[in-house]
């Protein structure tokens, strides 16, 4: 089947991957190059941990104040607050415990193959060396603090993540650069990273080129449908592309395109910002989440990578690069040594679902195209698995996991 993949992210580049395993023939359509947008700034996370959901059980409590602090961890420009507001509400309505239990369970039954779903890719793309399983360790003040997240933790826990309860000593002989300022921490094993997000999509992607895939620089701006099926492409400048299948792949500039074959579903992009410290000077051997601090640090090949932060105001507003500001002055607190000399800012369009699952599934009003988007902060962490699912459904395979809950129609209502 010839099939256009919508977007070269590492969601549509893992997915036209899966799809060329089966044999299909798949046409990159997207503006930009590969790894250009979201995929380039990610955390560089691949953590089967990462099964909890943004909103947790009391954080309504939290969101009022943060909303008046315009660097605080989630963030609304004055003027989006109109928009936002229902997103905002719906998302509030999913952080009751027995939702994030719910979507807990399934984030798990998605990220868990991260490594397997991989890692044929990348063996193919000769790119297995861009990705490690060094562990991540969650790190805390002291084991008081712990506390405050325990009920997460040992959600996860339930779910069969590994996570081992490391104290002060054991601590600083696996990262001594953290001496002094952390007491206490949890060890997730299983999770890893890669050592550069833009560079692992980029393999994959030129391996899917010289696999025959083809590329269209183009937007596209709608659908020709005939007899229940897309049968072109129509993109901007009045052109059509022609095909047989469509995966829609798009991140953040998803929902306009998705609400043509489908049911309104409520896309919202979370702003995501990194600082990347080139002069790194720490010694890091994990990826490390600050909890309290609400900041992944993570050790890549160019650098020191600092991420954590969400602010909504759409996707034309120009960055606040104050929020990159304030993650490397968290990332100085954290690492007092750390040598800051060299450093780099960047925005990105983080596609968000209010109940942090992304989309994945058939389009209702069409039989042959699926959607693939909406992996808010897990896109490296579930777009292997996410494109492995989707060839499946291709296929008329039976998914290797419950997609139920990601499906396309759970808006409609």
């Amino acid at each position: 089947m010839r099939i256009a993949v919508i977007g070269n992210g590492i969601v549509g580049t893992a997915t036209a991957a899966w799809l060329q395993r089966d044999g299909h023939q798949v046409t990159f359509v997207d503006p930009l190059g590969p790894a250009e947008a979201t995929s380039f700034g990610n955390a560089g996370s691949l953590s089967p941990s990462a099964c909890l959901p943004v909103g947790m059980p009391g954080m309504w409590k939290k969101v009022p104040g943060w909303l008046l602090d315009p660097l605080g961890p989630l963030a609304v420009r004055w003027w989006y607050a109109p928009v936002v507001a229902p997103w905002l509400t719906r998302f509030l309505r999913h952080s009751s415990r027995e939702e994030v239990v719910r979507i807990a369970t399934a984030l798990r039954g998605l990220l868990a193959p991260i490594f397997d779903c991989y890692e044929p890719l990348l063996q193919r793309a000769n790119g297995s060396g861009l990705m490690r399983r060094s562990g991540c360790l969650y790190v805390y003040s002291g084991p008081e603090a712990a506390r405050q997240w325990a009920w997460g933790m040992n959600l996860r826990r339930s779910l069969g993540v590994e996570m081992r309860d490391v104290a002060e000593d054991e601590l600083v002989a696996l990262e001594p650069d953290l001496k002094g300022r952390f007491r206490f921490g949890i060890l997730a094993p299983e999770n890893g990273s890669t050592l550069d997000p833009a560079a692992m999509t980029r393999a994959l992607f030129e391996q899917c080129e010289r696999d025959g895939a083809q590329v269209h620089r183009a937007r596209v701006t709608g659908f020709r449908v005939k007899g229940g099926s897309v049968h072109a492409l129509e993109l901007e400048g009045d052109a059509t592309l022609e095909t047989e299948g469509v995966v829609l792949a798009g991140g953040a500039w998803s929902a306009r395109l998705a609400n043509q074959l489908g049911p309104r579903i409520p896309l919202e992009t979370q702003r995501g910002y990194h600082v990347t410290v080139g002069s790194n000077n720490l010694a890091l051997r994990h990826t490390v989440m600050a909890v309290e601090h609400n900041l992944m640090v993570n050790p890549m090949r160019m650098g020191l990578r600092l991420a954590g932060s969400v602010e909504f105001a759409g996707l034309n507003a120009a960055p606040d690069f104050r929020r990159a500001a304030m993650l490397l002055a968290r990332g100085k607190e954290m690492f007092p040594h750390l040598d800051t000399s060299v450093t780099s800012e960047w925005m990105g369009h983080r596609p968000c679902l209010p109940d942090s699952l992304p989309v994945i599934g058939r389009a209702p009003r069409v039989d042959n195209a699926w959607f693939a988007f909406g992996h808010g902060h897990i896109g490296m962490c579930g777009a292997a698995s996410t494109g492995r699912e989707i060839a499946h459904l291709v296929a008329g395979r039976d998914p290797e996991i419950d997609l139920s809950a990601f499906a396309p129609t759970r808006w409609a209502a």
